[in-house]
């Protein structure tokens, strides 16, 4: 087909939904509405999954130093530590401090301590407080760096990690059950309504069958339309995406202690992943719009 008879094919397509404008204004409401529910679904997930992770950073890793160790060998211990390849953050904690810690822990024996103790840090060991970037391999990090020169513990507890570990295996099993219900969903929804929109039609596409028009001929305008009309049910998911995501951020991260506390901080900004969303809405509602369109032309197409 020349070129010349490709672009008259898309300028029919193009021109049909303005002449079919309540069928293509139907299946643009579907289509946005099916790509929102699946696209915010999985931004839900992926979000949900960032502050778990945040949550498991939260775990800290309490290092103990051998009683008595310079600041030399603090130095070293702190250097190794930073090259195990999961450590985060590593945060010196002086003896001293680690005394004032002790002391706000046990408020009760303030007297022993003051009386007995006093400020006399000295029986204390240094040590360091480390996170780490993956929570689930925070037994290998332990592992590693007791294992090191001058380091007479390192723990943290396990039972914080195991529990993240699991919800985290739930959080992705149902998320992944939802998103794909969806899909399904919204797949069955678009094919219906690209079917009406066509079977609407089936008397133009079988008089150009019977004057002779080639299959190609006469599915091109459907897929030409489908994938405008899709194009801009993608446009149109992407930017209303962009408005709720945007006003969600804002207002959960306004809340400091519930950042902290449930690992909100944790979320992604939206600029981190525009170019991923716009391209995932885009792509996939020109390509559902068009699929679509073509495929319930075959129907009416064999006659």
């Amino acid at each position: 087909m020349k070129l010349s008879g490709l672009r008259y094919l898309a300028d029919q397509g193009v021109e049909n939904i303005w002449k079919n404008k309540m069928m293509a204004f139907a299946t643009f409401c579907v289509l946005l509405i099916s790509l929102l529910l699946v696209g915010i679904a999985g931004l839900f997930y992926i979000n949900l999954n960032s502050m778990i992770k945040g949550l498991g950073s939260q775990n800290e890793v309490v290092v103990i130093m051998d009683q008595g160790t310079t600041d030399e060998q603090n130095t070293a211990a702190e250097e190794a530590i930073k090259a195990i390849p999961n450590v985060a953050t590593i945060k010196f904690v002086s003896k001293e401090e680690a005394l004032e810690r002790q002391k706000a822990s046990l408020p009760n024996a303030e007297v022993i301590f003051n009386d007995y103790i006093g400020d006399d840090a000295s029986f204390m060991p240094d040590g360091f407080s480390v996170t780490v970037k993956n929570n689930d391999k925070i037994t290998e990090t332990i592992e590693q760096i007791n294992a090191l020169e001058n380091i007479q513990s390192a723990s943290a507890s396990p039972q914080v990690a195991e529990f993240l570990r699991e919800l985290r295996k739930v959080v992705s099993l149902i998320a992944g059950a939802v998103i794909l219900a969806l899909a399904v969903v919204a797949m069955i929804i678009i094919s219906n309504t690209t079917k009406a929109s066509v079977f609407a039609r089936r008397e133009e596409i079988q008089i150009m069958k019977y004057v002779g028009a080639t299959n190609a001929f006469i599915r091109m305008p459907f897929f030409v339309e489908g994938m405008v009309t899709g194009f801009f049910a993608g446009a149109g998911a992407y930017f209303i995406t962009w408005a709720i995501y945007r006003s969600a951020y804002n207002m959960l991260t306004e809340q400091g202690m519930l950042m902290k506390t449930f690992g909100i901080g944790s979320l992604i900004p939206f600029d981190k992943i525009r170019l991923y969303i716009v391209i995932g809405y885009l792509v996939s509602g020109a390509l559902i719009g068009a699929v679509g369109s073509v495929i319930s032309t075959r129907k009416h197409i064999d006659v």
